[in-house]
């Protein structure tokens, strides 16, 4: 009797083994929120499509149609972008974090720690990361005291029965952009020599049907220098065997990618836009037979989301109120006031007040000779009018401190000749466009310029001329300090500058000045305690009214050509 039973046991099981069956998850996949709860940007005091209100929302409905098969993610970047993030990071950090409470409503399963999270400082991303109620991963982020991961390295959940290993990676580059003092005692490993030790470990260890990547790194490009590639979510699947799919962020392009790994299989690569305007999404059709998974059909998309307007996004906003409200009685505070309107666009176009009033804070703050600015929000404003602290994040968009280095006047004129290089073209006509532009004018982070704004920096402290006809190493033209004195290349000059370039992001102090990567600390003279936004708010508070003027101390050249071009192309990016 036994004997029978067992056969018929054994007989239970091998059918079993043998049945297969299908099971379909849904992957939603945040990145580069950048404090965007409620579809609304608090800096251009208007609605926006998205916020995190929206894909609760979305991601609600999700769960209800698939119960127990719908997986949340992050990217990073949570904790910087708007005044709602920057007065939970640094006012009123007694009480509980917007942020974090609105992604613990989100019900997230695991999210990537982003390099604007690090902005923040220790104090702020270890509070936040023991505050969630998911983990937030990080493999290549390594504590130097212990050798291993500063972060939990992966995770693993299960769906619909499936078991899914999800491994977080983020940018190595945080060195060359922010100070040492924000990420003390880390260091950020290449991601794919990261992924070569962690995914077989993984695999080993938890033999999961379903490898994800959740990385804060763009598919590809951006900068790649001897110490670290910014992009490499491309070079990780190309590279390491074994992802069925990565979730990636950081560009803030949507995008639908799909890579061969080194096994020839393809791995879709998907990336939402920045503020939540969209998500990354999946569908993953996995057909088992038995626990074995022998097909894998995966098809990813971007949907835009509609507004914070269904009835679950304004139940979501509803349980934020009070923080919300607290933050914003903090915001529209008034400060100060400016006697006339500054447009932001104006800086691409020549001198402008706008800049300069950045130029001139930098300049009486830091007491250098030079002042290194650029346009960070891309087409901020200012009214005419009173000042709240809302309006110091239009008019400074980043936490940055502010730097004080040395350059000679050499690297002074190699920095602005890869700045205006990248800023503009090389005109052979008057007909010619002036703006460096991209052939695709709505891309959806650079508004039709080629390169990134924020690395469009023009020079207070010096005047000079720009000419548009000659090419990079020939455009700029040194007359002299703005008192009109001699300004000499081989003369030491100390020079204000705003940390993530100190550093040496935008490459301008290493590439264009020419100055080695791990030089840069020795030319550091002193630095701000506190982000520069924080001594701007302090200055306007002290001045009462800004009057601010262009200094009107340099202009591009031959003026025949760049005065019809420039209008041109102002209709063309700001119609």
């Amino acid at each position: 009797m036994k004997k029978i039973l067992f056969l018929f046991l054994l007989m239970c099981n091998n059918l079993y083994s043998a049945r297969t069956r299908e099971v379909t998850l849904h992957w939603v996949h945040t990145s580069d929120v950048h404090g965007s709860i409620f579809g609304y940007d608090y800096m251009k005091a208007r609605s926006t499509k998205g916020g995190l209100s929206s894909v609760y929302a979305y991601v609600s409905e999700l769960r209800e149609k698939n119960p127990g098969r719908v997986v949340l993610t992050d990217g990073g970047d949570c904790l910087q972008g708007q005044p709602l993030a920057y007065y939970y990071n640094f006012i009123n950090t007694g009480s509980p974090h917007l942020i974090t409470e609105a992604m613990n409503e989100m019900g997230y399963d695991c999210g990537a720690m982003g390099n604007h999270d690090i902005e923040t400082g220790h104090d702020v991303y270890d509070r936040w990361v023991k505050e969630l109620n998911f983990p937030v991963l990080g493999a290549n982020v390594i504590d130097e005291r212990t050798g291993k991961p500063y972060l939990k390295p992966y995770t693993v959940i299960k769906r619909g029965g499936i078991r899914i290993a999800i491994l977080g990676l983020m940018t190595p580059a945080i060195p060359s952009w922010l100070p040492p003092v924000l990420w003390d005692g880390l260091r950020f490993q290449d991601m794919v020599e990261c992924a070569r030790e962690w995914v077989p470990r993984i695999m080993k260890k938890e033999h999961p049907q379903l490898l994800v990547g959740v990385f804060h790194s763009g598919v590809s490009g951006g900068i790649v220098t001897d110490e670290y590639v910014e992009n490499a979510s491309r070079s990780v699947v190309e590279q390491v065997a074994g992802f069925d799919l990565v979730m990636y962020g950081h560009d803030h392009m949507y995008a639908l990618n799909s890579f061969k790994d080194p096994n020839g299989h393809e791995v879709p690569v998907i990336g939402p836009t920045s503020m939540a305007a969209r998500v990354a999404e999946a569908e993953i059709k996995l057909t088992l037979r038995g626990k074995k998974v022998v097909e894998k059909k995966i098809v990813g998309s971007t949907p835009l989301m509609t507004g914070s307007d269904q009835p679950a996004a304004r139940r979501f906003e509803d349980k934020l109120k009070p923080l919300r409200q607290a933050m914003e009685t903090w915001m529209d505070e008034t400060i100060g006031s400016i006697d006339t309107t500054i447009l932001e666009r104006d800086a691409y176009f020549g001198p402008s007040m706008f800049i300069d009033l950045i130029h001139q804070m930098q300049l009486d703050l830091s007491g250098a000779q030079i002042s290194f600015a650029a346009p960070l929000s891309f087409d901020s404003r200012l009214e005419k009018g009173p000042l709240t602290i809302r309006d110091m994040f239009r008019l400074y968009k980043y936490e940055n401190f502010l730097y004080t280095m040395k350059l000679t006047g050499r690297e002074i004129k190699g920095f602005l000749e890869m700045d205006y290089a990248q800023w503009t073209a090389q005109m052979k006509s008057p007909e010619d466009h002036i703006m460096l532009l991209d052939n695709n004018m709505d891309n959806g982070r650079r508004m039709g310029l080629k390169n990134f704004s924020f690395n469009f920096d023009s020079a207070a402290g010096i005047r000079y001329t720009v000419d548009v006809t000659k090419p990079e190493g020939e455009k700029i033209n040194i007359l002299s300090m703005a008192d009109g004195t001699p300004f000499e290349m081989d003369k030491w000059y100390t020079v204000a500058i705003n940390s993530y370039r100190g550093n040496g992001g935008g490459e301008l102090l290493t590439k264009g000045a020419g100055i080695p990567h791990d030089k840069l600390s020795g030319r550091l003279l002193k630095s701000t305690e506190k982000d520069l936004r924080y001594y701007l708010i302090q200055r306007v508070r002290e001045a009462g009214t800004l009057h601010p003027r262009s200094m009107d101390l340099w202009r591009f050249v031959p003026e025949e050509w760049t005065r019809t071009a420039l209008e041109r192309d102002r209709k063309l990016l700001f119609p």
